[in-house]
């Protein structure tokens, strides 16, 4: 519910803090008093739109903050956790106002979007008046209303499940069609496609490994003479080995006769003889690896521009064409079972329209059934409303066709003010004074069922008097036993019935040499209580036999004044 109102340089309110408790609680005060501005700021603060003009006059900027209590389950603290809010404690709503028209919305100090700030503030209050463009006045909103009011929830969800399912089925199906379409167009050139990159058999990688190998040979035929001219100078017939190891052994006969002369000498030629070996090994090595076969390289060749001349004919790097192939044997191969993958789609669809049918119908007998139930229940609460001879009807308009994910009903609320007068919506069929009644009744029917939090019934006594203006404070007070119920009220017998009372009044600004007017807000208590509820039924003159019936509303209702 709503805890603390603050209100800070908004048109006539220069400083405002109110305090609200569960129950009803009532604002009065002459016309003029501010009653409209109090309002305007408040839904300011629950996303409403935002006007420079609202800016009381010489200041920058106006701010509305609203603070609520609610339960840790509710959906506006879902609604505010999905946006990475803490929700731990009282739940803050904040707008401020520029002077220039640019406003700026929290959430618990965190910075919101103004249409994250409505969707929060829609979950908590709920306005209404006579030019009410919320919910019970909204068609759109007439199914949801009745759905919540059956307790057909469930039902609705499982509805849009199956709606879900055929949205899929339907999809995959014209896919399929679409696949298998395309492909009879090009199934010609399909089947050659295939044909040939099937003998082609590309392979992810394949044209890099081929152009390696190929310039690897290329190289390799360059080298090989070179590499076989100089092993034959170092180990084939023109190799100087055999004739360095001859002179070596000859040496060596000779070592003991003068060992320091010959020593010397042999180890170095010893030396050389090795390392003429060890460069025959290493130019053998390198001819084995610089060999290669021409017709390898032939067929390297013919691979690679093979590859290539295939990825120019199909547009596609040469890389590609393993998936190319895959992707038109895929084809072709939806094409060959066209027949039986669709018919199994169909088959999908079918079922999925059927399934769908059989709980759509569930669901719009049982809302039927929950429209009978809830005109049954506004029907008796319209009498003592002096609505006794209209009549309230959801009208539910049932469209196999016409199919969605809240079945097939379309819902509103219709009423017929008079026997005999043609029904039709209610926004457009009944007066302002008869639509502020037909919601009363119908919220204070609903309620059982649910509501937000706080409700908020701006002046729908207008107009009305005596037994009805004190019907509607009976029905406000029954509903404030469910939820937070704030009236702007001008009936005496409103008034009377509220727990909590706030007088709106003009006054001059004190101190103020310009004698600017300000509006202030008073709670009321015992004898002020039952003067304001004396002048609400006599007028500017107050009389003895004014206050006297103020005692007799309030004592009535329970209420000490």
């Amino acid at each position: 519910m709503l805890v603390q109102l603050s209100i800070r340089d908004i048109v006539l309110i220069d400083r405002l803090d109110l305090s609200f408790s569960d129950g009803l609680s009532v604002l009065t005060g002459e016309t003029g008093a501010g009653k409209s501005i109090l309002l305007d700021g408040f839904a300011l603060a629950l996303g409403g739109r935002g006007d420079g003009g609202l800016v009381r006059h010489g200041e920058t900027q106006g701010q509305v903050s609203a603070v609520f209590d609610l339960p840790m389950d509710h959906p506006a603290r879902r609604l505010a956790q999905a946006q990475e809010i803490d929700t731990d404690g009282d739940l803050i709503l904040r707008r401020v106002q520029y002077a220039d028209g640019r406003t700026r919305a929290f959430v618990n100090d965190q910075p919101v979007s103004v249409q994250i700030l409505r969707m929060i503030g829609a979950a908590i209050v709920e306005i209404h008046g006579q030019h009410d463009d919320r919910a019970l006045t909204d068609p759109a909103q007439h199914r949801v209303i009745l759905d919540g009011f059956g307790g057909l929830d469930v039902h609705a969800e499982g509805v849009a499940k199956a709606s879900e399912s055929l949205k899929r089925a339907r999809q995959a199906l014209q896919a399929q069609r679409m696949r298998v379409e395309a492909a009879r167009k090009e199934a010609d050139f399909l089947r050659h496609a295939v044909d040939e990159l099937g003998r082609l058999k590309p392979q992810a990688g394949e044209e890099e490994a081929l152009a390696a190998a190929r310039q690897g040979m290329m190289q390799a035929e360059k080298v090989a003479r070179d590499l076989i001219d100089a092993y034959e100078a170092v180990g084939g017939q023109a190799s100087p080995v055999p004739a360095l190891a001859a002179v070596l052994r000859r040496l060596e006969r000779r070592a003991g006769q003068a060992p320091d002369l010959v020593d010397p000498s042999s180890a170095a030629l010893n030396t050389a003889i090795v390392a003429l070996e060890e460069a025959g090994e290493a130019l053998a090595t390198a001819m084995r690896a610089a060999e290669y076969d021409p017709r390898e390289q032939e067929r390297v060749e013919e691979r690679l521009f093979a590859l290539r001349a295939a990825g120019r004919k199909f547009d596609v790097p040469v890389d590609g064409l393993d998936l190319l192939a895959q992707s038109m044997a895929a084809d072709l191969a939806a094409l060959d079972e066209s027949e039986t993958s669709l018919a199994r789609l169909e088959t999908e669809l079918k079922a999925a329209e059927t399934d769908f049918l059989a709980l759509a119908k569930l669901l719009s007998a049982a809302r039927k059934a929950a429209a009978a139930r809830l005109d049954g229940a506004v029907k008796r609460e319209l009498p003592p409303l002096k609505l006794e001879r209209a009549r309230f009807i959801t009208q539910i308009d049932s469209d196999e066709a016409a199919r969605g994910p809240e079945g097939f009903d379309r819902v509103e609320f219709w009423v017929e003010t008079n026997p005999g007068t043609r029904p039709g919506p209610m926004m457009k069929v009944a007066s302002g004074g008869e639509l502020s009644r037909f919601m009363l009744a119908l919220k204070v029917v609903l309620a059982e069922r649910g509501s937000a939090p706080t409700l908020v019934f701006d002046e729908i006594d207008t107009g009305v008097g005596g037994a009805v203006a004190d019907a509607i404070g009976e029905r406000l007070a029954r509903l404030a036993t469910k939820v937070q119920v704030i009236s702007v009220t001008h009936a005496p017998q409103v008034a009377a019935k509220a727990g909590q009372h706030f007088l709106i009044a003009k006054s001059a600004l004190a101190g103020d040499a310009a004698s600017r007017t300000v509006t202030r807000v008073t709670a009321l208590e015992d004898q002020a209580r039952r003067e304001e509820i004396a002048r609400m039924l006599a007028g500017a003159s107050i009389t003895e036999e004014a206050r006297a019936a103020a005692g007799r509303l309030l004592e009535a209702a329970g209420v000490r004044g």
